[in-house]
């Protein structure tokens, strides 16, 4: 159950709790917590610029919805995601709370997370600077696990068992997301082959706008948690405490908090990724658009229940570009695409490589 404080255990210390109140007289002591939460609170702000405009990108694309309509329902779909899910299930929180070992000393570690916060923030900056979806969800994976080989010195900051999840992600959710985008398409081609064009686009307009807010929901249930478990980890550190074998609920104030930061980046900064996921990657058709959401959906739906901590623009990306497959291969944007598969690919070396030096450079500094 999730209550008003964080709960998180520890063998031989009982339960900690800190209410909202705490928090805030943290944050007002210690700096450490305080430069934490400026910079998670940027990544979220970027994540509200990149991925809730990209879940419903097609559906705006296809004019199903206006731009203005669409992302004040996505702002709503993603806030109720967000909190639901988090009630629900909150297995990708803990997946990435327990991604990596700092080590004994909850003040090096705490600042060992600043400096992996600092080196994704500056990837997500350059990132949505060129207009290219990044994943902050594999931004914060490699950063935070960069910087705690620097803080252990070897790869026994790294909990193996939590990354072969992010590398199921990575490979075979992505992978299904473009397959069920494929299949999903030409089975509603199929099935409405013979249908008036006209009654079936009036009913597939309205039901992408389902799938598209659906999606939504979907991508505040993944990365919501993501960010959420950040929090969680300064405020364990920040009262001297060593994240371990956790037993922990999401307090309602973080959940509020999140969505909020969220949304203020969807507000100020949507329009930019809608353009160029609703029109460069591959033109869509209303049944089209549905069969994309509905792919992504599935997908995120299955990790979230899983644990596995996936990157919904990646997944939406994938369903996209399955659907446009599935008339002809040269319907998908493959210069487009390919520039963001590099981009994909270089988030993991780059951000660990930053929080890496970052920690580096920080610690032999204090």
């Amino acid at each position: 159950m999730i209550h008003d404080i964080i709960i998180i255990k520890h063998s031989k210390e009982g339960y900690m709790e800190i209410s909202f109140l705490s928090f805030l007289n943290n944050l007002i002591n210690n700096n450490s917590l305080l430069i934490t939460t400026l910079l998670i609170s940027i990544v979220m702000f970027i994540n509200g610029c990149s991925d809730v405009p990209n879940a419903i990108a097609t559906c705006i694309s296809t004019r199903s919805l206006s731009p203005k309509t669409g992302i004040i329902l996505a702002l709503i779909s993603n806030t109720l995601g967000l909190i639901l899910m988090t009630y629900i299930n909150s297995n990708v929180a803990k997946s990435v709370y327990n991604l990596v070992n700092f080590g004994g000393n909850p003040s090096i570690s705490l600042v060992t997370l600043c400096c992996a916060l600092i080196g994704i923030s500056i990837w997500c900056f350059i990132a949505w600077k060129f207009g290219i979806p990044s994943s902050q969800s594999h931004a914060l994976i490699a950063g935070i696990s960069g910087a705690a080989i620097a803080l252990m010195g070897n790869f026994s900051a790294i909990n193996f068992n939590e990354w072969k999840k992010v590398l199921y992600g990575l490979i075979f959710v992505n992978l299904l997301a473009f397959i069920l985008g494929y299949l999903i398409t030409k089975i509603i081609e199929i099935i409405c082959k013979e249908m008036d064009r006209r009654k079936t686009n009036k009913f597939f307009k309205f039901s992408q706008i389902i799938g598209a807010l659906t999606t939504c929901f979907m991508n505040g249930a993944q990365d919501g948690q993501k960010f959420m478990s950040f929090m969680l980890l300064g405020l364990v550190l920040s009262n001297e405490k060593i994240p371990g074998s956790t037993n922990f609920s999401i307090p309602i104030w973080l959940m509020i908090y999140t969505s909020i930061i969220i949304s203020l980046g969807t507000l100020i900064g949507g329009m930019r990724i809608i353009k160029i996921m609703g029109t460069k990657v591959t033109k869509v058709e209303s049944y089209q658009g549905t069969s994309a959401d509905i792919a992504s959906s599935i997908c995120l739906f299955g990790s979230s229940l899983l644990g596995i901590p996936v990157s919904s623009n990646h997944t939406k990306n994938c369903a996209v570009m399955g659907v446009g497959a599935s008339r002809r291969l040269s319907n998908v944007n493959w210069n487009i695409a390919k520039n963001i598969v590099i981009t994909w690919f270089l988030t993991f070396p780059f951000c660990g490589l930053l929080g890496y030096i970052l920690t580096k450079v920080i610690i032999s500094i204090i």
